[in-house]
């Protein structure tokens, strides 16, 4: 299986629960920011960029676990800034585990090892670690070398201790799909659970426009790698590959991806930022999402990442015949 059953079927009931009470919008992953320091400052992230004025700041314990809650997504990301410099990392990770959350742990890998006692191996959690190539091509995007051979030693780290890992991937104009193709082969082979890949997009916290690709770049290059999705053990849906190779369109569901940082209920998406809410509901029910997405804000035009349409596959928005079917094949191969 592709994952285990225990988080399929807790997901899906979830799902099943909000469609039956006629839930119009529900959220289904939190991205929860506890803090956006970093020991990085890779070219294509915009926290560390926007959120300066509040880099030292962090959300306390309490404030997160009163996030997750007042959420109730059934997947929480832990992503940042490093979520791993944060302290109570892993009583953090723990305490949301104690609310039958699936947890994915974002981060570039460097400080696993160092800290892996700090956490307990579970069928609910993933290290997700940042990789967007091989070694030479991964240090320049994360601007710093020696990042690829310490975030691979963090892989094998929590593999040697019975973790779930899976990565995450940003393909960037110069992407070379063919290095990727190596990068995942080398992976399966370290015993990677599964993939996560999506393409760049350019938001205005990132002051470098010419690493990221139009809609019509995306397309072409995911198409060209088509074979690849077919090779690797990929946790991005098909539905979704589809969607990035140009063979279907889906609308953005961004709020079913909540993302509550240091300042508040990041509004109305990940990427962009109009304005902070003091609550989840507020941002669910007082922003107009008819507003936003490509064709309606310039804003969006070029975006299709998985935090605004992978969960549009999940929750069978623009669905099509036979999707059903596919994304079951997809979670039993």
């Amino acid at each position: 299986m592709r994952f285990p059953l225990a988080m399929t079927t807790r997901i899906a009931g979830y799902i099943a629960r909000k469609k039956v009470t006629r839930a119009e919008k529900f959220p289904m992953v939190l991205m929860l920011e506890p803090l956006h320091a970093c020991n990085l400052t890779c070219t294509g992230c915009g926290r560390i960029r926007e959120y300066t004025s509040t880099i030292k700041q962090k959300l306390s314990i309490d404030e997160c676990l009163a996030s997750v809650d007042e959420c109730g997504a059934p997947v929480v990301s832990i992503c940042g800034g490093e979520p791993m410099i944060y302290p109570g990392i892993g009583e953090l990770v723990a305490k949301i585990l104690e609310r039958k959350k699936v947890v994915y742990l974002c981060t570039n890998g460097m400080f696993i090892r160092k800290k892996i006692g700090d956490f307990k191996p579970h069928r609910r959690f993933f290290f997700n670690v940042h990789l967007d190539g091989m070694r030479k091509n991964h240090d320049i995007a994360v601007e710093r070398e020696g990042v690829f051979d310490a975030a691979i030693d963090g892989i094998k780290a929590a593999k040697e201790s019975d973790f779930m890992v899976c990565t995450n991937t940003t393909v960037f104009q110069e992407t070379d799909m063919a290095e990727l193709d190596e990068l995942f082969g080398h992976l399966t082979g370290l015993g990677v659970d599964g993939f996560l890949i999506s393409p760049g997009y350019s938001y205005a916290a990132v002051g470098s426009k010419e690493i990221f690709m139009t809609r019509n770049d995306i397309r072409a290059k995911f198409l060209a790698a088509e074979a690849m999705f077919r090779k690797y053990k990929f946790y991005s849906s098909p539905v979704y590959l589809e969607f990035l190779m140009g063979k279907r369109e889906l609308s953005c569901t961004a709020w079913a991806n909540p993302t509550r940082n240091i300042k508040g209920w990041k509004g109305p998406c990940y990427l962009i930022t109009d304005t902070h809410h003091e609550t989840f509901p507020d941002l669910l029910n007082r922003t107009n999402w008819e507003e936003y997405g490509p064709g309606k804000d310039p804003r969006c035009e070029n975006c299709m990442m998985h935090s605004g349409f992978e969960t549009t596959a999940a929750l069978g928005v623009n669905g099509r015949l036979g999707d059903t079917l596919k994304m079951v094949k997809w979670q039993f191969s």
